[in-house]
């Protein structure tokens, strides 16, 4: 008996011995349907200790709110509180709070707004933002302090964003009779402290946060609770023009100044370009293939602002001939229209940043992350909205640029990250530049907060772009070679089965791999012995240069084990020259050469 199931015994036993079935919210607690394993086991955990604070870390799409409401009705049933407070980061989500916990027997006011004062008998409490708080904290503190108050924190890492909401969230919640914090995704990566979270001092001394109960990715994927996740990288090159009218090129992929993977960031996601064409494209065609297991399937795409929603949007539409809901936050509408979409079989939604966080449209099976945003935070957020799991064996696929950022958030998606609220003790010696230790990491952790302003930073023109095919990654690991759009090879990844659990996806993706490296071998077999078989550099676009370089680089990674970024750089250190996607045909071709030569 592993240990999720003795502590699902353990509670079953608690339950039936203490908890009655009088209030209307509860079910029996021996049903094996009625809550997950590790809903059982942080309940169980939060009954036997009853803390003041308790901080529940799970995955995304793992039931945090079925735990919550849960937790809300026992302790409603057996008098430890008579009211029960949400506070949620968006409207949209306070509502969606208020609608489950009518279903849980639970009646929470959505509505419920500062000037009111005081709350409706009709209600066991309010649902309320965390913006709503920060306003009149006092209104929120005397509705918390007229009732025995228990009051569920959603995303209690906005608690953090700023100083004034941390003040006040401490101020309207100090004298609760008990706080239960919520997280699914990665904690700030700024220093400012969240309110009600105990944080320790590491084996180095930092101080982190401390969950009471955790459950992350990697068990909910294996207790089939989560999809896996597919992530299709895109490449391809870029061409702008910066402020000084100087022409610059350069590939997504490629290891370049925090500058010019920016600019060529942004160049992909214009919509005026080829590459975010050709990646939309792309998306609708695995979005078809999964649609042929699960019929409903959604796509989302997660756009910076709302222009290049709209442009998104437009290009939805041109290519499946049907318009796609298109949400910003701006529209007063925006929330019935995310309901609608997800009582729906639509194939396409596009929104800015509000579908990121919390909202549940569980057919969302395929994304499309078009957005500058590269913190930890914002993309397990993001990626959160495709993971949640119907039924055992739907995969979700996200396409997104080929950002080195991007792709190590991807390699990390089973990482458990805490909260650091310091990276070394205080009193440390000044840094050079007139700043303390402690002063440098601050400034270091709100650039990468406000990693999106690099993408704006700059007033350029996109010239153009093209997309290409990278890779998939998929649990820590690297699948495919580079290929062009449209592509057999693109195609076989693009048309994998929309129903295939965790352990299929990673056999089917090697097989697939496998298939491409013995290709990709005896081509590269072909081209170095064969000498009549190779069409020389003069008679060869720069495109197919660059394509035969990036094949020959995927066989020699493959045998020296090194990721084809460093075989990239290794060339450029031996034969001299830019990045790829300005290097000159022979420059091109003395890499060719090079490689040739250590593969013979």
């Amino acid at each position: 008996m592993n240990q999720a199931e003795r502590s699902a015994n353990a509670f079953g036993t608690y339950a039936a011995e203490h908890l009655s079935p009088a209030f209307p919210a509860r079910a029996p607690w021996g049903t094996a349907g009625n809550l997950r394993a590790w809903q059982q086991e942080a309940l169980a955990l939060y009954m036997a200790r009853r803390p003041k604070d308790f901080l529940a870390s799970a995955t995304p799409g793992a039931g945090k709110t079925t735990f919550a409401l849960r937790l809300a009705a026992e302790l409603l049933h057996e008098g430890e509180v008579n009211r029960v407070i949400v506070v949620a980061p968006t409207d949209h989500l306070k509502t969606q709070w208020a609608a489950s916990a009518a279903r849980a027997g639970i009646k929470l006011d959505p509505k419920f707004s500062n000037a009111q004062r005081s709350l409706s008998r009709e209600f066991h409490g309010a649902a309320v933002t965390y913006a709503q708080v920060a306003m009149k904290p006092y209104v929120h503190e005397h509705l918390c302090s007229s009732a025995r108050t228990l009051v569920i924190l959603d995303e209690v890492h906005h608690g953090g964003d700023t100083l004034s909401w941390g003040d006040a969230l401490r101020d309207a919640y100090e004298f609760a009779e008990r706080r239960l914090s919520l997280t699914g995704t990665p904690f700030r990566s700024d220093t400012a402290p969240i309110p009600f979270v105990r944080y320790e001092r590491d084996a180095e001394g930092i101080r982190v946060s401390k969950a009471d109960y955790t459950y992350g990715y990697g068990r909910a994927l294996r207790d089939g609770v989560v999809r896996p996740v597919m992530f299709m990288n895109y490449a391809g090159s870029m061409r702008w023009r910066d402020t000084a009218g100087e022409e610059m090129s350069a590939s997504l992929s490629d290891e370049n100044t925090k500058d010019i993977v920016s600019q060529a960031w942004r160049t992909a996601l214009d919509p005026e370009g080829e590459w975010m064409q050709q990646v939309l494209r792309a998306a609708d065609r695995r979005l078809s293939e999964v649609r042929q297991d699960v019929p409903d399937a959604g796509g989302l795409v997660i756009a910076t602002d709302h222009e290049s929603a709209r442009g998104y949007a437009a290009l939805l539409e041109h290519i499946t001939g049907t318009r796609p809901a298109l949400i910003l936050s701006d529209d007063k509408g925006a929330s019935a229209r995310i309901d609608s979409f997800s009582d729906s079989t639509e194939r396409w939604m596009v929104a800015v940043r509000m579908v990121s966080e919390g909202v549940d449209v569980p057919r969302l099976a395929v994304g499309v992350y078009a957005t500058s945003s590269s913190t930890p935070l914002f993309f397990a957020q993001a990626i959160g909205r495709f993971v949640r799991a119907r039924r055992r064996g739907e995969t979700a696929t996200v396409f997104m640029p080929s950002v080195p950022k991007l792709s190590a958030l991807a390699h990390e998606m089973e990482t458990e990250r805490d909260h650091a609220l310091d990276r070394r003790e205080s009193g440390d010696a000044d840094d050079v530049d007139g700043m303390t230790e402690e002063e440098r990491e601050l400034a270091e952790a709100e650039r990468e907060d406000n990693a999106s302003d690099e993408l704006t930073r700059y007033k350029f023109e996109a010239i153009s772009s093209e997309a290409q095919f990278e890779r998939v990654l998929y649990d820590g690991g690297d699948f495919g070679y580079a290929a062009e759009v449209g592509s057999l090879e693109e195609l076989e990844y693009l048309g994998l089965p929309g129903i295939l659990d965790h352990d299929q996806v990673g056999e089917v993706l090697q097989a697939r791999a496998q298939r491409q490296q013995r290709i990709q071998e005896d081509r590269s077999k072909n081209l170095i012995n064969d000498g009549h078989k190779t069409v020389q550099p003069l008679h060869r676009s720069l495109k197919e240069q660059r394509t035969l370089l990036n094949s020959l680089v995927a066989v020699y990674a493959r045998q020296s084990s090194m990721p084809h970024g460093k075989v990239h750089t290794e060339l450029r250190r031996i034969c001299g020259g830019p990045a790829v996607a300005q290097a000159t045909a022979h420059q091109i071709q003395q890499r060719i050469n090079e490689l040739r030569r250590r593969l013979h």
